[in-house]
């Protein structure tokens, strides 16, 4: 039972940083990486669809991305839709090719998405919490229904709180490399 509780936290927690993960993929460092343009949604025949299913998105060079829709009549839906993202870049359509050069960023930006990191760090952390908090709170309900005894519901949420703690220092690991990639020049 103690370790059902356990393992329920572990599952919903990892969800946490794997939502993390996905959330600082998206944050630009500075070099080109094709994750960059995931939240973009083209226009494709009356349909919302992501750019990279109906497009090849490559990284040709370290400050350089290439889209190349499959249909060649989607080259200025999916021009359009890169300029009105708010990623502020600015696509030079080369016949069927999209070339998108990707800016240095200026130390205030790179302190601005710092920031955001830490944020989004932060809100995963709070998370974790709630998820230890719930697992607590399971811990308590069993042992006051009799279903554990007392011993065995402390020594539950002592594993609880090293796995959350071993969860949060995961979550500060994923923020320091990120930040450090962001603030590498």
């Amino acid at each position: 039972m103690l370790d059902d509780i356990v393992k329920d936290l572990r599952a919903s927690s990892d969800k946490a940083l794997e939502a993390l993960r996905r959330d600082l993929a998206k944050v630009r460092t500075g070099r080109a990486h094709p994750s960059m343009l995931d939240g973009i949604r083209v226009d494709y025949y009356g349909t919302p669809t992501p750019l990279s299913q109906m497009a090849t998105v490559n990284v040709p060079e370290p400050r350089m991305i290439t889209v190349k829709p499959w249909d060649k009549g989607q080259v200025k839906a999916a021009d359009k839709a890169i300029r009105e993202s708010d990623l502020g870049l600015n696509p030079q359509v080369d016949g069927d090719l999209i070339r998108i050069p990707i800016p240095a960023l200026t130390e205030e930006r790179r302190k601005e998405m710092a920031k955001l990191i830490r944020k989004n760090g932060e809100e995963c952390k709070v998370a974790i919490r709630k998820h230890r908090r719930d697992a607590i709170e399971m811990m308590d309900s069993a042992e006051n229904e009799g279903e554990v005894s007392g011993d065995d519901a402390e020594r539950g949420r002592k594993k609880v709180e090293d796995v959350t703690a071993e969860l949060v220092k995961q979550v500060d690991t994923i923020v320091a490399a990120k930040e450090k990639d962001l603030l590498e020049v």
